[in-house]
């Protein structure tokens, strides 16, 4: 078997062809390719074998070198999830050898998967999250039922505190979740990403139906707001972000319920609440809240030099951490624009 190198970018009706195989995600899609290329300029390099109509192996990366972090391969960069996609009579251990020779001979550091738990079994991964999935074609009544009580009352807190929810596709709602979006950031001591990069998120993701921000408003004033991505009849709620002085509004959950009643109502079949750290508690317990089926996903880092899969514990520096909620936000956007592409 040889796979073929692919840049969906480029590629003739990419996305109609991945959706012909039931385990496509958003994140496989040209729509997020695009993005990443546009972004931050990394290489797409898709590994792949396109027959009868559909794409039936995939190992989506993207290279990035970078004169900072070093030259490897990442499926993919800035990405919840983006497991390989192996169909029935493919050998996952060939395709494994032939990305890993194209690395060696491209010189990487190493390669990341994001996601691939069936392939990687028994390998240690570097980093581990859940994910957490709702089936929306239970119904709306089934969903409520399963979720949380404290969940349940936090979206009547917000209906009864006249909290509504606007849903947008247009840029400048974009630039008003990017304002929400640098807040939380830097409260969390992390610098936004660049405002480029959310406004490519609306060109290539909101412009074209994939997509689409919730903004909770209160008495005139945006406090709260998501970015939601679609593809098929998958959805996922990729970003999140609130002023912290209307928490007590419960903004954050009217968002969420407001994008499954739409998702709902037009047929989409699952939403994804994306990753979550297994140290973020607080995250932890809000999605759970909602109900979903949990699942373990790992991150598997094979090194070049050692020709092994690597383990490497996520360190939690809460002096950074501290040190970036003080720096002033023009610095931390700065640091931000500077940073995100050499990071992946």
């Amino acid at each position: 078997m040889s796979l073929q190198i692919i840049n969906p970018i480029r590629f003739h009706r990419w996305d109609e062809l991945l959706l012909e195989n039931d385990d496509y995600s958003f994140f496989h899609s040209s729509y997020w390719a695009k993005v990443l290329n546009s972004s931050y300029q990394y290489k797409p390099l898709y590994f792949s074998v396109v027959d009868n109509g559909k794409i039936s192996v995939l190992v989506p990366i993207m290279e990035i070198n970078s004169s900072l972090t070093g030259k490897r391969g990442v499926s993919l960069p800035f990405t919840d999830y983006s497991s390989p996609i192996v169909s029935n009579g493919y050998d996952f251990k060939e395709i494994f050898h032939q990305v890993i020779q194209y690395g060696k001979n491209a010189g990487w550091k190493y390669i990341e998967f994001r996601g691939g738990k069936d392939q990687f079994s028994g390998m240690q991964p570097s980093s581990s999250f859940f994910i957490h999935t709702l089936d929306l074609q239970s119904g709306k009544e089934a969903i409520l039922s399963s979720m949380r009580r404290s969940t349940e009352r936090n979206i009547k807190k917000a209906e009864k505190e006249n909290v509504h929810v606007e849903r947008h596709v247009s840029l400048e709602s974009v630039r008003e979740f990017y304002r929400l979006n640098s807040m939380t950031r830097k409260n969390h001591g992390l610098p936004p990403q660049p405002y480029y990069f959310f406004r490519n998120i609306y060109e290539y993701i909101i412009s074209k139906g994939k997509g689409f921000v919730l903004l909770a408003k209160y008495r005139s004033r945006y406090i709260a707001g998501a970015v939601f991505f679609n593809l098929g009849d998958k959805a996922i709620f990729k970003y999140g972000a609130s002023d912290q002085n209307y928490l007590y509004l419960r903004p954050n959950n009217i968002v969420i319920w407001s994008a499954l009643k739409w998702y709902m109502e037009n047929g989409f079949k699952s939403f994804s609440f994306g990753r979550t750290d297994l140290e973020n508690k607080g995250l932890l317990q809000y999605k759970r809240g909602w109900g979903g089926k949990e699942e373990a996903i790992g991150y598997y880092k094979y090194n070049f030099k050692k020709d092994v899969f690597v383990g490497k514990p996520i360190i939690r520096n809460s002096i950074t951490a501290y040190i970036l909620r003080k720096i002033p936000y023009p610095m931390l956007k700065k640091a931000g624009s500077l940073f995100y592409r050499h990071m992946g």
